[in-house]
This record gives structure tokens, C-alpha cells and sequence, in this order.
């Protein structure tokens, strides 16, 4: 593995470097500092989110009724620093493949995209169940790094998701994930806890609405993401262990990007990311931009049905013409 460790952040170096110069003596004001104000610093935007949309409480917007059957849903004004709409987003969810997010932002910051990696048999379409979505991966491929994103971001794919896993984290996908958590913390996403980079059920997996937003307004600040989510398809050379490469193109699996689904007319969409267990629900976050140039993440987490979560989808962003 060779990953850079080009995004790591000096976080931990700062905290350390504070609690040296500190010393013993503050802990306790401290303690009580942060007792008194952790709600309000968080909430307010005083302790890490001066540019961030912030909300405490659910959000409505005038003459609009949401689906109340959804596990949780926002809309964030991310140019304006605004919550526009908000259902439930600081409650516990399961997020299923809208996990691959930070699978893909946490990469992105170890790894260069022309990186090749190899893949293991753990990371083989073969070792998922039939049901699951894989991009088709086979034990002693060679694909890049960039390839691996967009099979993940684009198509979904479990197996790429292992396969990025093993590679950024030196052999260990508890390690990799690790460092998920790790970002999504110092993101402020402190409701979030994974334990797999591809989303894939358990009950230890969870996040909130509000932390997904966290976690996607930081992945929109990568280039490498934006070409992703933003592209109709991607074409992939990966050499097998026979030398020969063959090519496989990936497609989105959001419904507006396939024309399963007409596309809002409150703004327009530039891309995103899907997901779905049978415990999440459908679930989907989306950048969009409406006429005036203004940008914004939306979420559904927890539809019923495929046709309901865009249904709800463009519900919400075709809102955004009437928040001016």
C-alpha cells in the first residue's frame, strides 16, 4: 500500500500540543465549561460550525407537508448557511450504501487515484451474497484507485468498497474504518459510528440526517468527488491475473440519472449518492443547484419504496424556488 496520507489531519496534534500547555490544573474548569456549554456551542455554530447550516430542531417550510413515514430528511442551503427543512435529522438511522460517502472521502484523502491495487479474495464479487451489489471484482485483479471510486460512488459496489478498505488501511478494514470514524468525528459528525465501509447492515452501523450533511459537504470540497457524482458513466481497465484487461463501464444508480425518475424542477440536480437495506429503507443525498447559482445538499433517508424516495426527493427540492 502506498497511500499518501496526503489529507491527514493536524487535529490530534493541536488537542495534544493544548493539553501540554494546559496542564493538570484546567481540567477541571474545563470540564465544567464543557458541561455548561456543549449544546448551545454546537448548536449555535461558537465551537466548529461558523460555516456550517446548524439546527437543533426540526425545520418546516411554509404550505409544505412532508412524509412523516420517512425516517428523516433535510434540506441545507450550503451557500447561505441555512437549514431550510428538517425532519428528524439528529435521530439515529441507518444509512446503508450512503455510507460509501466517507468510505470515499477517506480514501481520497490517503491515496492518489492512480494508485493500483489488487484485489483480495475478501474483496471478490464472488465473497458477497447474490443479492448484494458488487461491481464484479475478481481475487488477483489490479484496478486503480480512481476506477475503485467510481465503481463505488457510480455503481454502488460492496466489493469496491472492500477492496478500498484493505488497500487505505494497510491490509484491515477495521483499521480503514477506524479512520472513517476518525474523520467523521473531526467533521463534528458525532452521532455517526460505522463498522463496515460499504454500509452493509449491522447494528452498530449508524449515523444521523445531520451528520450524513456533515459528511457530504465536506466530500463536495473534493474535485475527484464532484467528477464522480456529476459523471453519467465510468469505463474501468482492470488487468486479471492472466495479464489480459478487460473494460467495465459502471452507471449511476439514482433513478433521475437513469430517467427512471423525472427530475425536479425546483433546481437542478448535479449528483449524489443511493443507498438501501431493508433496516435503512431507500435512502438518498443529493447536491443540487437552483437558478441564482445557489447550492444545496438534500436528503431522504428511509422511504418505503424506491418510486417514494424520489417522489419525496423532488418534493423537497422543488421547494427551493419558493425559500427566497
Amino acid at each position: 500500500m502506498k497511500c499518501t496520507g496526503k489529507g491527514i489531519s493536524v487535529f490530534s496534534v493541536l488537542v495534544f500540543s493544548c493539553a501540554l500547555l494546559t496542564g493538570c490544573q484546567s481540567e477541571n474548569t474545563v470540564a465544567k465549561y464543557e458541561a455548561e456549554n456543549y449544546n448551545n456551542n454546537l448548536y449555535e455554530g461558537h465551537l466548529y460550525a461558523e460555516d456550517l447550516c446548524v439546527s437543533k430542531d426540526d425545520v418546516e417550510i411554509e404550505d409544505f407537508t412532508g412524509d412523516s413515514s420517512l425516517h428523516a430528511a433535510g434540506l441545507f442551503n450550503i451557500d447561505d448557511k441555512t437549514v431550510d427543512y428538517a425532519y428528524n435529522i439528529h435521530e439515529k438511522i441507518y444509512p446503508a450504501s450512503t455510507t460509501k460517502i466517507l468510505t470515499a472521502l477517506t480514501a481520497m484523502e490517503l491515496c492518489d487515484m492512480d494508485e493500483t491495487v489488487t484485489v483480495s479474495q475478501d474483496a471478490a464479487a464472488s465473497s458477497f451474497d447474490i443479492e448484494a451489489q458488487v461491481c464484479g471484482l475478481q481475487e488477483g485483479d489490479q484496478i486503480s484507485m480512481e476506477a475503485l471510486l467510481n465503481g463505488l460512488l457510480l455503481h454502488s459496489g460492496n466489493d469496491n468498497a472492500v477492496a478500498i478498505a484493505e488497500y487505505a488501511g494497510d491490509g484491515s478494514v477495521e483499521d480503514f474504518v477506524n479512520l472513517m470514524n476518525k474523520k467523521a468525528e473531526e467533521l463534528g459528525a458525532t452521532n455517526t459510528h460505522f463498522v463496515t465501509p460499504n454500509g452493509l447492515h449491522d447494528e452498530n452501523h449508524y449515523t444521523t440526517a445531520y451528520d450524513m450533511y456533515l459528511i457530504f459537504n465536506e466530500c463536495i470540497k473534493h474535485q475527484e468527488f464532484m467528477d464522480i457524482i456529476s459523471s453519467d458513466s465510468y469505463t474501468a481497465d482492470i488487468t486479471g491475473t492472466d495479464g489480459t484487461v478487460r473494460q467495465v463501464t459502471w452507471y449511476p444508480t439514482s433513478y433521475y440519472a437513469k430517467g427512471e425518475a423525472a427530475l425536479p424542477d425546483g433546481a437542478e440536480v448535479i449528483g449524489g449518492k443511493t443507498g438501501y437495506t431493508g433496516e435503512a429503507g431507500n435512502c438518498l443525498i443529493l447536491l443540487d443547484q437552483d437558478e441564482s447559482g445557489k447550492h444545496y445538499i438534500s436528503i431522504v433517508m428511509g422511504a418505503d419504496s424506491k418510486p417514494l424516495l424520489y417522489e419525496d426527493m423532488t418534493a423537497i427540492i422543488n421547494q427551493i424556488p419558493n425559500l427566497s
